[in-house]
């Protein structure tokens, strides 16, 4: 009976160790919880009105580029633009809409030969995108947050 209440003894004092709570702090759940994230993906996607019907995420983003691209090629179907070739070219635009809906241009690459045909082409998207109706911001988790697109516009222009 003494061995087994020393042996008894002796396993708690060794296993002491093996009850210890380990402590935590907030900033390391908050690093392990950053570490989780897929910070190139939002919950969903910044759209218009005419957007908000629609409920899958890439359909969400599918619409508001469509509608992008269609409010500017109207509104570049409405200037009067006159060439002395044939224009056929693909137009990067890369934008910002921030966390309140606001949509800022970041760059809009033109080629050099399309820029000496249409001198004021970039100064017509830059109105067409002041037109635009009220952006609704991207959103993840539950927060707005800022996204950056890309988007190619094709520019067909005959004498």
């Amino acid at each position: 009976m003494k061995q087994i209440a020393v042996f008894l003894l002796f396993f708690v004092v060794v296993s002491c160790q093996y009850f210890d709570v380990k402590k935590t702090t907030s900033d390391a759940i908050y690093q392990e919880e950053l570490k989780t994230f897929n910070w190139n993906e939002v919950d969903n996607y910044p759209s218009f009105l005419a957007c908000e019907s629609l409920q899958i995420k890439q359909e969400i983003k599918h619409c508001f580029e469509t509608t992008l691209a269609k409010h500017i090629s109207e509104s570049l179907q409405n200037e009067t633009i006159i060439v002395n070739q044939d224009v056929n070219d693909t137009i990067m635009l890369s934008f910002l809409i921030s966390e309140k809906g606001e949509l800022q241009i970041n760059s809009i690459e033109i080629d050099s030969l399309t820029t000496h045909e249409i001198p004021n082409l970039e100064a017509s998207i830059t109105e067409s995108l002041n037109t635009l109706p009220k952006i609704f911001p991207a959103v993840k988790r539950g927060q707005q947050v800022k996204t950056q697109f890309k988007l190619p516009i094709i520019l067909k222009v005959d004498e």
